[in-house]
């Protein structure tokens, strides 16, 4: 089933990368200095994944949008050049991506993080020279607007059904079902198995050393 697809597209935070500390971290960070209230990691958690005004409007809907935009500033700040809450990729991602590279798949990513943090991690991490394109709310639009996804195809000149999403998320089943994109939902990010599945993914798994087998498979 798995070689039908020509391009893998990943969702980043939560998928590839275990960042939920982090994140969760700098909102709440963000949060205090704005004087807004600071919410429950478990609450702070679940807008992972949108664009970091829409998270913060959803998680803040009383906020008028100069608070928006000031936490917004700070969550930034906090996040990329304060927070001592260490990042690290999930175990196996850098031998599914080799893998993914060496068998020719196409890969991307797409995320709800910002073009400057997506740019910076990828930088630090090594891993930009993996991806053939990606995208980002900044050229594109939040998720689970599909958008990003069919700049993606447009890019590639591929069809949504020679596509694989993967993603923690119901934002990212949500866009790639929206397209009729075929998808694989990750259970060891943010959103629960549970929820997940009532987008339909193809498979589910716990561990990327199990997606690399499923898509590396005769």
């Amino acid at each position: 089933m798995a070689s039908r697809f020509k391009v893998v597209i990943f969702d980043w935070d939560g998928t590839l990368m275990n960042s939920e500390a982090r994140i969760v971290s700098a909102i709440q960070v963000a949060a205090k200095r704005c004087g807004l209230p600071v919410l429950s990691a478990h609450q702070s958690k679940q807008i992972i994944g949108l664009s970091l005004d829409r998270a913060i409007g959803q998680l803040y809907p009383q906020a008028k949008s100069s608070q928006v935009a000031e936490m917004a500033k700070a969550y930034t700040q906090h996040f990329l050049y304060e927070s001592e809450v260490e990042m690290q990729a999930y175990e196996g991602a850098v031998e599914l991506l080799v893998s993914l590279r060496q068998a020719g798949y196409l890969l991307a990513v797409a995320t709800g993080k910002s073009r400057k943090g997506l740019d910076l991690v990828l930088q630090k991490s090594g891993f930009g020279e993996y991806f053939d394109i990606t995208r980002t709310p900044i050229e594109s639009a939040s998720k689970p607007d599909p958008l990003m996804l069919n700049q993606i195809l447009m890019h590639l000149s591929l069809k949504a059904d020679q596509a694989l999403m993967v993603g923690d998320t119901t934002f990212d089943m949500q866009m790639a079902q929206s397209i009729a994109m075929p998808r694989v939902a990750m259970s060891h990010g943010v959103h629960e198995l549970e929820r997940l599945q009532t987008f339909k993914p193809l498979a589910s798994f716990d561990h990327l050393n199990e997606l690399q087998a499923w898509l590396l498979e005769d």
